[in-house]
Parts: C-alpha cells; sequence; structure tokens
C-alpha cells in the first residue's frame, strides 16, 4: 500500500476521537517523520490546510505555550459578529421589519428581503457581514421563512352566523328524515395537457415528469371543468367533468345524473331534496338560470327542491371543498392531467381512510353562455322563500303535484 494511503487511512480511523488541538499536532508529528515531501502528503491524506500543520508544527516546537486540557489559549477563536458589532442586530431588525421597528424610510421597505441584499445593505452602511451570517443571525433573533396567511376576511354580514345555523338546522333535520342532503360545487378549472401541476410524487431520482414551459391553453385538448356533489349522509361524491362552460345548466345537469345514477338507489324513499350551495358562480341565488333549472328538475324527479346558500364571502366553509375537493387534488399532486380521461380516472381513484369513494364521469355536451330566462319563465317557477333570509333559503315545488 502507498504510504499516501496508509496515511489516510490512519487518519480515517483516529479522526473521531480527535478534537482541534490533537488532529493538528497528529498531522504534524505524521509530516515531520515523513520528511521531505511530508507535508504535502498529509495535507492531500487529511484535508487539512497548511496552515493548520504547520501551526501544530509550531507548537510542537514551543513546549508549554498550551495547557494539556486545553483546545485552545483563553479568548482564543473568532470572536462572534454580534459581540464585535453589538449594534449589528439592531440594525438587521431595522432592516427588515422597517415598519415596526421605527425606520419607515427603511432602503429594502419595498425590496425583496433575501439575505444576499440585507448582508448588502449592511456592508454599506459599515458592517462587516456575509449573507451566511445574516441568515445565522436572523435565525437568532427569531425570525424565519413565512408565507402569507388567509385569516383576514372581508366584511361579513349581520346575519351570516345565524344563515350557517339555518343550514345545520335544516340539514340535521333532513338527514334525521332519510332525506338526502347535497353540497354541491365547481371545482377549479384545470388545463388538460402537459402542464405543470402542483405537489410532488415519488419518481426515480433524477427523472421528474417533463411539463411545458408555459401554461397555454391546448386547443386540441381544452380544459376540464369539474362539478361536483358530495353526500353529506353517505361520504360518497359524484363529479361530472365538463368540457365546455360552467353554467347553471351544466350545474343542474351533474346534479341530475347524480340522482339518476346514485341518488335514486341510495334514497328510494325520498320526498324531498336539500342542496348546500354557495352564493357565487353557476349556483349563485342571483342566477335566474339557476332557479329555471332546477324548476325543471323538480318537474323530472317528481319532489320539492330546497336550496340553502352559504352567506357571501364564505365559499370555502362549504362541506364539499374540504370532504372532497380536497382529497382529489391531494390525490392527482405532482400528475400532469394529459387526458380527460386521465382526471377522470384520478378523481374516481380518490379514497379516504373514512371511508370516502368516488364517482366520475365526462360530460361532452355544450353548455352555451349568457342563456337569456324570460319574465315570462321567471314567474312560472314555484318558488317559496323561507321566512328567513329568502334569498338564500327557498323551495322550489313541483309545477305538478
Amino acid at each position: 500500500m502507498e504510504p499516501e494511503e496508509i496515511l489516510r487511512s490512519k487518519y480515517r480511523t483516529m479522526s473521531g476521537v480527535l478534537n482541534e488541538r490533537t488532529r493538528r499536532l497528529w498531522a504534524a508529528t505524521e509530516a515531520v517523520a515523513l520528511g521531505r515531501g511530508g507535508l504535502s502528503m498529509v495535507r492531500r491524506a487529511t484535508g487539512l490546510a497548511f496552515d493548520t500543520i504547520y501551526r501544530g508544527m509550531k507548537e510542537m516546537s514551543e513546549k508549554g505555550t498550551l495547557a494539556i486540557d486545553r483546545v485552545r489559549r483563553p479568548g482564543g477563536g473568532r470572536k462572534k459578529a454580534m459581540e464585535l458589532n453589538p449594534e449589528l442586530g439592531k440594525a438587521l431588525d431595522r432592516l427588515v421589519e422597517p415598519l415596526t421597528r421605527g425606520d419607515p424610510e427603511g432602503a429594502l421597505r419595498w425590496t425583496c428581503k433575501s439575505t444576499r441584499r440585507l448582508a448588502e445593505e449592511l456592508k454599506w452602511q459599515g458592517y462587516t457581514v456575509s449573507h451566511v451570517l445574516v441568515a445565522t443571525l436572523l435565525a437568532e433573533q427569531g425570525y424565519s421563512l413565512q408565507g402569507n396567511r388567509k385569516t383576514k376576511e372581508g366584511s361579513s354580514h349581520p346575519d351570516r352566523n345565524a344563515q350557517f345555523e339555518q343550514i345545520n338546522r335544516k340539514s340535521l333535520g333532513q338527514l334525521r328524515d332519510g332525506q338526502p342532503v347535497i353540497s354541491v360545487d365547481t371545482k377549479k378549472k384545470e388545463l388538460v395537457g402537459e402542464f405543470k401541476n402542483a405537489g410532488r410524487e415519488w419518481r426515480p431520482k433524477g427523472c421528474p415528469a417533463e411539463v411545458k414551459v408555459h401554461d397555454f391553453l391546448d386547443p386540441q385538448k381544452g380544459k376540464a371543468i369539474p362539478y361536483g356533489v358530495f353526500e353529506l349522509g353517505r361520504n360518497v361524491g359524484w363529479v361530472s367533468v365538463g368540457v365546455d362552460h360552467d353554467t347553471a345548466q351544466f350545474a343542474v345537469n351533474t346534479i341530475r345524473r347524480w340522482w339518476q345514477a346514485m341518488g335514486r338507489k341510495n334514497y328510494p324513499g325520498a320526498r324531498s331534496l336539500l342542496i348546500i350551495a354557495d352564493s357565487g358562480g353557476s349556483n349563485g341565488p342571483r342566477v335566474r338560470l339557476w332557479k329555471w333549472e332546477l324548476q325543471r328538475l323538480a318537474d323530472r324527479l317528481g319532489i320539492p327542491i330546497s336550496v340553502c346558500h352559504l352567506p357571501p364571502g364564505t365559499s370555502k366553509w362549504n362541506k364539499i371543498e374540504h370532504r372532497l375537493f380536497s382529497f382529489i387534488s391531494q390525490n392527482w399532486r405532482g400528475k400532469p392531467l394529459l387526458t380527460h380521461a386521465t382526471i377522470v380516472n384520478l378523481i374516481a381513484g380518490t379514497t379516504t381512510t373514512t371511508g370516502l369513494t368516488v364517482r366520475c364521469v365526462l360530460d361532452t355536451r355544450k353548455y352555451p353562455k349568457n342563456t337569456e330566462v324570460s319574465d315570462e319563465e321567471i314567474a312560472s317557477i314555484k318558488l317559496k322563500p323561507d321566512r328567513f333570509h329568502g334569498e338564500w333559503n327557498y323551495t322550489i315545488r313541483p309545477s305538478q303535484p
């Protein structure tokens, strides 16, 4: 075995029990023992710097300069930046939070406060720092990288809580009677094709799925519009994936397809249907086409349909959002939605440990936008508003008893 290899093997064996001082002394001993060229050989074998080995050789020649139980002389080693510059922490604090730390005209108020930019600004102020030191100081002062958090809501309706109590009361009563209660909504529209999908999935290392750089609509593949129906009493979902427009006609047709495929079998003795919907989009309370299509659906099913809309600005409280749509997003995270068939299969494959099951179908029908509903058609709707906020709570009965 070559001398350098022997030296490297010895160092690997001993490095675990050597401290800073004994490491350089051992390296210096080996370098002196090897003679000419020993210093370079030790450096290559151990990776120690020339200065470190030189210092060890100097300490060997100066007996008694270090106590046996000490690695460095008292007070030795580089001083911390905060010890050398006591004002450094305050200067950094003023840069990070200029509005709350008394410096509203700070130079970095309107810029990205990266560690490199903060270091540059501190250097301009006369401090000797690096971006690594800035990151260390920020951590010591209790800072961390954080994103925005959606907690502030807009102005809320004074009867917001009362409406939630109304929805809860009607839902519980409907479920106690064994009648269907469904939550409906449109999930975010998705581009179909080789486009980036948020999230990550396990793949062979260094082999990520390659997708297009720009998210421009592919005219041949189009987009996908998932509209969902979630049964509150049975923890099952139905999703129709549309390819045209998100209209009230598409929404009600999805409810109709759910009823034909699942609803009437699950509730053979249904005497009414309760729908919980948002206050916007294709199923909003001000959408005339929504009410007109519900009238046609009530006539077809032969049962009254009650609707409770969530108060404005509370769409994320809709049951379908966190009991169905959230799990669909988890199931297809990191997967490019290459075709409509891919989307349908991924939605249908969504399950949870609590027993959620989902059925999904593709809806290739055309749903034109801006469909007009005449005043005569609106007048013919058998709509009975509730006493409490009739614009949010109402029942549509079949035209024929």
